[in-house]
């Protein structure tokens, strides 16, 4: 299964970065990793060049959600991406926050999966449990 994955906006957190695309091969995903300091629309035509399924964006600075309310705009933009799974993983609020408040806030700007300071291991074990559930109910139509 194919993945983009960085690092939105300003944020520079390359060893994370780096970890997240270690992982990710560890469990046998097809990895295209556009690094640090990413503009969301890189990450959309990326997804669409490689036929990506999964899109998985990390951010430590907190700066994402001034990035992330505009996935929605961008995924209607994109009518190839209808099935494009999109995850969020790290810090994602500046200053201090409970995931109960910053999870729904998240999915309502159109992520399907939200680790807000979620283990890394934890994060992409969610993932593929998602993805299992995805081809899951596909299979049931």
């Amino acid at each position: 299964m194919k993945v983009i994955t960085g690092v939105v906006g300003n944020d520079i957190h390359v060893v994370a970065n780096r970890l997240i695309d270690l992982s990710l091969r560890a469990r046998g995903f097809e990895v295209f990793n556009l690094g640090v300091n990413t503009y969301l629309e890189e990450f959309f035509d990326a997804a669409v060049e490689t036929g990506a399924e999964v899109l998985l964006i990390s951010s430590l600075n907190g700066e994402a959600e001034g990035w992330g309310r505009e996935v929605k705009a961008l995924k209607a933009k994109y009518k190839t991406l209808d099935d494009l799974i999109m995850m969020i993983g790290g810090n994602l609020v500046v200053g201090s926050g409970n995931a109960e408040d910053i999870v729904p806030r998240y999915k309502n700007y159109g992520f399907d999966l939200v680790c807000h300071q979620v283990d890394l291991n934890t994060g992409l074990d969610l993932l593929e449990v998602f993805i299992e559930d995805k081809k899951l109910q596909k299979s049931n139509k």
